[in-house]
């Protein structure tokens, strides 16, 4: 039994070595992010984690975990910027209101799946304009929902949560040990 994280995320990987979990090997899925048309935040998010471990290749024995985190604005989903104008018009949209952060985690192991969704609620404070082109200057939008990383530089931007940091951040730590423990993964070396 190999244990494969589905992830280029330096983050998940260092969330999962918290709970004394370590990748035998790391492969990142290549598939459409594309949102259906119409689709909702949380069905579309759910739907990428379970399209991500379903592509990567693996063993029957084999354990493997993906995630997605998407960042949504009401019935909007806030992915990755494609550059800095859109990351800055993500952070604009944010600023002052509260949004959800929704990160699905799956785990397959042979042919059967373990998923869950985790819903938190982010309050980004009212971004004074001197604050928001300092952060965006920063590049730590780059490559992340929504245009902000919580555990980095825009952790100053963000006042108040309800929920999970670790799902916030990009992996629910408590749901993902759960859903590990129910794979026959052990969690801090248990059972070993």
């Amino acid at each position: 039994m190999k244990f494969i994280l589905g992830s280029g995320s330096p983050r998940r990987k260092e969330l999962l070595a918290q709970i004394g979990v370590f990748a035998d090997d790391i492969r990142a899925p290549d598939i459409d992010e594309t949102p259906n048309k119409a689709e909702l935040p949380r069905p579309y998010c759910t739907r990428m984690a379970r399209e991500k471990v379903a592509a990567v290749p693996a063993d029957a024995d084999d354990i493997v975990l993906c995630a997605d985190t998407t960042v949504a604005l009401g019935r909007r989903i806030l992915g990755k910027p494609a550059d800095r104008a859109e990351a800055e018009a993500f952070l604009r949209s944010m600023s002052g209101r509260r949004h959800k952060v929704i990160t699905a985690v799956a785990i397959k192991r042979g042919s059967q799946i373990w998923e869950r969704d985790v819903v938190s609620t982010v309050r980004m404070k009212n971004l004074a304009e001197d604050e928001l082109k300092a952060y965006l200057d920063t590049g730590d939008w780059n490559g992340k929902a929504g245009g902000y990383g919580i555990q980095g530089p825009a952790g100053v931007l963000i006042p108040w949560i309800s929920g999970s940091f670790t799902g916030i951040v990009g992996l629910p730590l408590a749901e993902t040990a759960n859903l590990l423990r129910a794979s026959g993964y052990p969690i801090y070396g248990e059972g070993s």
